[in-house]
Formats: C-alpha cells, sequence, structure tokens
C-alpha cells in the first residue's frame, strides 16, 4: 500500500444491516483478497448495478490499493457512479487513496470496511 496516503479516520459505527447488494460486495471482496493471498480485496458497484473487484497490487513498478484498482476496472468499463464500495482489510483504517478513488466519482457513496472474515467494521460516507 502507499506510504503516502493518509488513513480516514471517519469511520462511523456498522448500520443494523447492510442491504442484500452490499453484503455480495463484501463477498466479492473477499473472494478478490482471498484468491492471490492479498493485503486487501475491495468491490464496487456502479450506477448500473455492475460490480467490479480486485485485490491490492504491489509489484517494484506499480503499487496500487484494491479499492483503486476496483475503481479503475469500474471506470474503465464506462462507470460514471459508484453506488456503494467495500474495502476487505486487517487495517482499521481506510487509506485515502482509495477513498478519493471513490470519491473522484460520486461524493456520498458508502465505502464499507470489512476484516477479512468478512465482519463489517464501519462505514464511510464522507
Amino acid at each position: 500500500m502507499p506510504e503516502s496516503t493518509a488513513p480516514v479516520d471517519a469511520i462511523q459505527p456498522v448500520p443494523a444491516e447492510l442491504s442484500v447488494e452490499d453484503n455480495k460486495l463484501v463477498i466479492l471482496a473477499r473472494g478478490a483478497r482471498g484468491r492471490v493471498g492479498a493485503v486487501e480485496g475491495a468491490a464496487v458497484r456502479d450506477q448500473d448495478g455492475r460490480t467490479y473487484a480486485a485485490a491490492s497490487v504491489s509489484l517494484p513498478s506499480l503499487t496500487i490499493t484494491a479499492l483503486q484498482l476496483a475503481v479503475a476496472s469500474a471506470v474503465a468499463a464506462g462507470a460514471t457512479r459508484l453506488e456503494a464500495a467495500v474495502v476487505v482489510t486487517e487495517a482499521s483504517t481506510l487509506d485515502g487513496a482509495g477513498h478519493a478513488a471513490v470519491r473522484d466519482l460520486t461524493a456520498d457513496a458508502p465505502i464499507h470496511v470489512a476484516a477479512p472474515d468478512g465482519t463489517v467494521l464501519g462505514t464511510v460516507t464522507q
């Protein structure tokens, strides 16, 4: 993960229950992370209900967060707005780069932060 990004500490308590569609994002993000043993997995849903999942990438020439990659995949497929996002991570905060990528498309989409076991820790709405 990029060291230069500041964590976002605005994680709010978990809503009483995630929607079925947001729960699907948790499953997709966990799967993306688990398939390659990545540090993070993420998934986003665009304005048409299409979903995109990704894992973090750390190469000598490229480092990108899972959330950045999921957003980039959505944009590359024509998405112009996001309805929701999920990051599965061992961290207790949301990285600034992933947060910024979601906010580039949508100012108010919820970003749910979940533990590797799928337990949602909280939601960033700003």
